[in-house]
């Protein structure tokens, strides 16, 4: 079992509750700094996932842990009737709802506070989900995966982009000094919370990546899953598929069972 890493350790409260409060207070500053320590790669990474669901051209899209709305606004590319962002962060929705104020786009993006492990949506509802850097951060993660199956349509599709260990020498050493030594440095410096860039690379290395996480994403119920690693392995895309109702034949229905 993973271990469950959180920002602040002197406090009492659960991980839900830390996330929030962690990107409350780096909110104003969150666009900036993942530009900056990412050098612009995380733009590339969403497009790329963005990408990927082009053939199956989804109208209704979910946007999970959705922040300042960054993955929602790249996924209008696949030109949906609407996409739906979910946040638990306050603080990150403010900025995200003044981003798209801002660009025009209110009448087809909405972003909305939830809870992403208890998803306020019908089953079946959208024809894509989607989420990038976000299920991290869940408290439950198979929890959460299951959840995102259930809001997810027969033969929609699921992308998770996250964040993963490269493996390969030299990257793996030079991406730990990194995000051991420079990245909570500028972080922290910038953002004034000491603790939340400490958390993304302790996050990242207790994250369950690669086939671990392909597993727990089966488990939750879709199929036809792969894992596309990118930038040395700096970052994953993993995809599913939430399978088809099997009916039976027209004219033609299952038999009971006699009762003697």
């Amino acid at each position: 079992m993973a271990k469950t890493v959180i920002p602040y350790k002197e406090q009492q409260a659960g991980k839900k509750e830390q996330v929030a409060r962690m990107f409350d207070n780096i909110s104003p500053k969150y666009d900036f700094l993942n530009h900056l320590l990412s050098l612009g790669i995380d733009i590339y990474w969403r497009k790329r996932a963005i990408r990927l669901l082009r053939s199956a051209a989804p109208q209704l899209i979910l946007d999970i842990a959705t922040g300042t709305g960054d993955f929602a606004i790249e996924a209008l590319a696949l030109q949906p009737r609407r996409v739906i962002g979910v946040d638990i962060s306050e603080g990150m929705l403010k900025v995200g709802r003044e981003k798209i104020k801002r660009m025009g786009l209110e009448s087809v993006i909405e972003l909305r506070t939830g809870d992403s492990e208890r998803l306020p949506f019908d089953d079946n509802y959208f024809d894509a989900v989607i989420v990038s850097f976000g299920v991290r951060n869940f408290e439950d993660l198979a929890k959460g995966l299951r959840d995102m199956h259930r809001v997810t349509k027969p033969d929609g599709t699921c992308v998770v982009v996250e964040f993963s260990k490269p493996r390969a020498f030299p990257f793996k050493q030079l991406y730990r000094f990194y995000s051991r030594a420079v990245l909570p440095l500028v972080g922290r410096a910038v953002s004034k919370d000491r603790a939340a860039y400490t958390y993304l690379p302790e996050s990242v290395q207790a994250f369950p990546d690669g086939e671990d996480f392909l597993r727990i994403f089966k488990q939750a119920g879709f199929q036809s899953t792969r894992c596309i690693p990118l930038t040395f392995g700096i970052c994953s895309i993993y995809l599913g598929k939430k399978p088809v109702l099997k009916m039976p034949p027209p004219g033609r229905h299952p038999v009971k069972p006699s009762v003697s």
